[in-house]
């Protein structure tokens, strides 16, 4: 079973300026299955805590690795370099979050609740981070019918304007 790593109180954690990292098999990122070709391998984290000038807490979450995702031009297997760095506000649990921090671009304000699950945090990250439609920076598409380029079923009618216009 996989283990769990919680922050009994990120209010605190963050006041203290507490850090947390680690690494995350993914295979256990359940949420992910769907979108990784190979479950081998893991993400690494860390998680810091700090209090803003504004006297806030704030914990910023950074999260690295590669994970092996399916192109979605030529199908074939590529590697997602994954490169996440976010800062959340924590507000309390049932408070509501002011409409300017909502426009903040600077951080994400978030619900902290006690035992704060730090893997669902990391895979919630993950899953926003993926592209919808991974792609290579360049690849072709498949070819059907073992790779030969099927003609288009409007060219025949492309020679015969150009015969017309010749006429």
């Amino acid at each position: 079973m996989p283990q769990r790593s919680v922050i009994p109180d990120p209010f605190k954690f963050a006041a203290e300026g507490r850090s947390l990292t680690g690494a995350i098999p993914l295979a256990e990122l359940s949420r992910l299955a769907d979108v990784l070709l190979d479950k081998s391998g893991e993400v690494q984290f860390s998680l810091a805590g700090e209090m803003g000038i504004d006297r806030k807490p704030r914990m910023r979450l950074a999260i690295t690795g590669e994970l092996r995702v399916r192109c979605q031009r030529c199908l074939s297997s590529m590697a997602w370099p994954l490169g996440v760095d976010v800062l959340f506000e924590l507000v309390r649990p049932g408070q509501p979050i002011p409409e300017d921090e909502l426009e903040e671009d600077e951080f994400d304000a978030i619900e902290a609740t006690p035992d704060m699950d730090v893997r669902a945090l990391v895979e919630d990250e993950i899953v926003l981070a993926v592209p919808i439609a991974p792609r290579h920076e360049e690849c072709e598409a498949p070819r059907p019918d073992g790779g030969a380029v099927k003609e288009s079923p409007f060219a025949s009618l492309e020679k015969l304007r150009k015969t017309d216009s010749a006429e």
